[in-house]
């Protein structure tokens, strides 16, 4: 029986990093239209941000099945396996690398998956790079009216189809709405992995933080830390606050806490960030949001992406009681859906996928914007990086090409992985602050 026939479909997912397969894994079950629900198999792919066995627990998303795998060896899994809906969770170089990888794959074949494709979160930067990266998935998701709008300009901008973008929202908004202060009032900083990225900047957000907690010592501080030391995210953290609070007269109402988002905005008054996307979360539940001025509205904070947004205030406003009060028209634009509508933002995407599983004859192969020929001095680099050649088959002596690794090989693999990630995580940090000096 045809794979799209079935009421049970089968959906891959593959995923560079924690908060990518939080959103992938969380997109598939919402997009996906299955009568009797999915068969979910998730693929990680191995890097420096490969999540870690807690910080996979403490996403909360459980599959079917879960392996990491290098490109190659998803490529071949794709070869060798039946799925209905594939989403790739990934950066844009990685989705541009298997958008070629997988056409190549699905050559001639006549049947393949219908492909997905998005981002985590807020899109403050790299807009067109990002997206001409993405281009050829079949459905490249859009978070937000106003990033819809935005996608379409770009593609179109630039010779390109643009019918695959798709207004969606975030996968993981939910949770009780706010009705009120709890006792104690509890203001929560969402901590960034790389924003800001100084050590000044990070240092005096966190003496802002303590001197909050001094103030207000009625008050219940949190600092929501998205990992712990020598895990990585989707952003290298370089300097984490666990480390610049070391040897610090902490007041007795401030905590670090981890955990998942959605419980910590439970309790939460205050949400404070610089431009977390923790703050679409919170005002889709309309718990009281601030995005921080104290470091400048800049692109390079993100926090520009919230002008408009009534919510970008300063540390001696928060100090001095004030409260933020969202506009309504920005946070409907936004996707945020705190109107009740949230129930309906992915029937559109449901009803693409449908009628694309259902197409007479299957899908047409894929066709990336860029190819050898509109991008020869790009994509190549691209494509080498994830070992496969301008034509998107593994170059000879990629990893793992051909066959599955022995018992020998993956040990000697997690062992070389372990000592790459001490690396990227723990020395080279190290060195390029000492060229710094």
């Amino acid at each position: 029986m045809p794979a799209s026939t079935r009421k049970s479909l089968r959906v891959a997912v593959l995923a560079d990093s924690d908060t990518r397969w939080k959103w992938g894994a969380l997109t598939a079950q919402r997009v996906t239209p299955a009568d009797d629900g999915i068969r979910l198999d998730g693929y990680l792919l191995r890097g420096r941000a490969t999540p870690t066995a807690r910080q996979l627990q403490e996403v909360g998303v459980h599959a079917d099945s879960l392996r990491e795998v290098t490109g190659v060896e998803f490529l071949r899994a794709m070869r060798e396996g039946s799925y209905d809906v594939l989403v790739l969770a990934l950066v844009g170089g990685g989705v541009q690398a298997m958008l070629h990888g997988l056409r190549a794959v699905w050559a001639g074949t006549g049947e393949r998956p219908v492909v997905v494709t998005g981002y985590v979160g807020v899109v403050y930067e790299k807009l067109a790079d990002g997206l001409l990266l993405r281009h050829g998935a079949d459905l490249v998701l859009a978070n937000s009216r106003h990033d819809a709008d935005r996608f379409r300009a770009v593609y179109e901008g630039v010779g390109a189809d643009a019918s695959s973008v798709t207004e969606v929202a975030l996968p993981f908004l939910g949770g009780a709405p706010y009705t009120g202060e709890h006792d104690p009032y509890t203001v929560v900083f969402a901590a960034q992995p790389s924003v800001p990225a100084s050590r000044a900047d990070r240092t005096y957000l966190l003496n802002r933080l303590v001197e909050h907690a001094r103030r207000h010592p009625e008050r219940e501080v949190l600092l929501k830390l998205r990992s712990k030391p020598g895990e990585h995210t989707t952003h290298i953290e370089e300097l984490p606050y666990q480390k610049l609070v070391q040897g610090r007269d902490l007041p007795a109402n401030l905590r670090l806490v981890y955990g998942h988002m959605g419980e910590v905005l439970d309790r939460t008054d205050l949400l404070v960030t610089v431009s977390s996307t923790a703050a679409l979360e919170a005002l889709h539940r309309r718990v009281p949001t601030v995005v921080l001025t104290d470091l400048g509205v800049r692109e390079v904070l993100g926090n520009h992406h919230f002008t408009g947004s009534g919510c970008l205030a300063s540390w001696d406003q928060l100090d001095a009681g004030h409260r933020p009060a969202p506009d309504e028209e920005w946070v409907a634009r936004q996707g945020v859906a705190a109107d009740g509508g949230y129930a309906t933002a992915f029937d559109t995407a449901r009803a693409r996928i449908t009628k694309l599983l259902g197409r007479p004859g299957g899908l047409p192969p894929l066709t990336p914007y860029y190819t050898p020929a509109t991008a020869p001095g790009y994509l190549p680099g691209i494509l080498a990086r994830h070992h496969l050649g301008p034509d998107g088959v593994p170059l000879p002596g990629a990893p793992a090409a051909d066959k599955e690794p022995g018992p020998v090989r993956q040990i000697v693999r997690r062992a070389a992985r372990g000592a790459y990630r001490h690396g990227v995580q723990r020395v080279a940090p190290v060195i390029r602050r000492m060229g710094e000096l």
